[in-house]
């Protein structure tokens, strides 16, 4: 959510924002509620004023009549006021985050900008298979069965691709609770920041609809899972819980930035997408992701940014695979973003990049919703956090990166070798 004076200053740029992500929203109808707002508030404040004066003291019998039909007059302010504001409040938070500067002007993904492309796309003398294929071929993956149990989309991970998962999840929380190494990557990054390590946190797969809202992430409501007898909804990420973490809650400056890196399952309906990768596990119903989140002062929110891509880049160039970082137009990227870049890792068995990673500067977009501030340590108003969301792993995601470029002509795939001591001594996938 933006800041109604903000909007009222900025109109133009706020409706340019709403067209260039593609958003049906218009700025002038919310400016002419909050006008009808502010006149209706000011009436009733005056009103209720005058009540409060002429209430003083014993009272003739024919002024009591009139504070009868002044107090009629506030109750019925106070119902107008309730309803303009419902009417306002569902305005605000429809209009959408102004992107960054840096941020390309353009339709869909078509209008995505790659940055750089890193690492050596692999060769090799055979015709290199997709996962499903090599999935189906070790007993590793298996669709058909949990199609009996839960339906389309969903599957069984089996045998060493259960610890390959378990690996993945252990290397990346080995990687973000060192300092030494966040430091490293700092510098490598050529960033001045606080080197403070994340902590781990398993977060609640259930969010209520109000935090949920808050996070600027409950719609598209088709895309959720709705529990209706508890009024919840299974989250599509683990930012969503951890993000909601501090709602209400204000911060000291020295505590800056709090950085969590959380794990826990995920849930889409992958609504829109009936036809799309219905074979091995790209595109689930249900999926594991490790999330990283972040709450940080206004002035180090792009320079935290930049930290989770580079975070992202030090897990993907330790599990020796070839990516491409792609800065995501206006009309690719959320409505509460204002800066998105994702990386797209490459699949030799599908011959393409795929997205495996995101990292979503929201500035103060999700905190002022949730009411989750800062106080400096110069004793100033407190003034809301800025936060950030990023990938560490789709735990998915990466396991098909991996079968596909650790593939062998003999069928067989090879553990990257940053995983093996995570892997019980298994080297290679049979």
């Amino acid at each position: 959510m933006l800041d109604i004076k903000f909007i009222r200053d900025n109109s133009e740029l706020v409706q340019k924002a709403a067209h260039d992500k593609r958003v049906n929203f218009d700025v002038q109808k919310l400016l002419a509620v909050d006008e009808r707002r502010r006149h209706v508030l000011l009436e009733l404040e005056t009103k209720r004023a005058e009540q409060n004066a002429r209430s003083k003291g014993p009272q003739p019998s024919g002024e009591l009549e009139n504070l009868k039909k002044l107090k009629e007059e506030v109750k019925l302010l106070e119902e107008e006021i309730n309803n303009i504001q419902k009417e306002f409040d569902q305005l605000m938070y429809q209009v959408p985050n102004i992107p960054s500067i840096d941020t390309p002007i353009g339709l869909d993904e078509s209008g995505n900008k790659v940055i750089r492309q890193v690492g050596k796309l692999p060769s090799f003398d055979f015709q290199p298979k997709e996962h499903w294929q090599l999935g189906n071929d070790l007993n590793l993956i298996d669709n058909e069965r949990a199609a009996k149990v839960s339906g389309s989309r969903f599957t069984f991970l089996k045998k060493e691709l259960a610890l390959l998962q378990f690996a993945l999840i252990q290397f990346a929380f080995s990687v973000l609770t060192d300092e030494k190494i966040i430091k490293r990557i700092i510098k490598q990054a050529g960033l001045e920041l606080s080197s403070k390590p994340f902590v781990p946190i398993i977060p609640p797969v259930l969010i209520k609809p109000e935090a949920f809202g808050k996070m600027a992430r409950l719609e598209p409501k088709e895309e959720r899972y709705h529990i209706p007898s508890d009024d919840l909804y299974l989250i599509g990420s683990a930012e969503h819980t951890l993000g909601a973490m501090h709602m209400d809650e204000t911060f000291q400056e020295a505590d800056l930035p709090v950085r969590y890196i959380g794990y826990s399952t995920a849930f889409r309906r992958e609504a829109g997408t009936y036809g799309k990768d219905l074979k091995g596990i790209l595109r689930l119903h249900q999926f594991d992701k490790l999330e990283m989140e972040s709450f940080s002062l206004a002035e180090s929110s792009i320079k935290e940014q930049n930290l989770f891509v580079a975070i992202q880049e030090y897990l993907m160039q330790s599990l020796g695979l070839a990516y491409q970082v792609v800065m995501i137009c206006t009309g690719d990227m959320g409505k509460p973003d204002a800066r998105q870049i994702d990386i797209e890792t490459w699949m030799p068995g599908q011959n393409k990049y795929r997205e495996t990673h995101t990292a979503d500067l929201m500035t103060d977009y999700q905190a002022r919703r949730l009411e989750t501030k800062v106080k400096r340590n110069d004793n100033s108003k407190p003034e809301f956090v800025h936060m950030n969301d990023a990938t560490a792993f789709a735990i998915g995601r990466t396991i098909i990166a991996i079968l596909e470029n650790y593939q062998t002509k003999n069928g067989t795939i090879k553990i990257p070798k940053v995983l093996c001591s995570h892997m019980l001594g298994i080297k290679e996938l049979k």
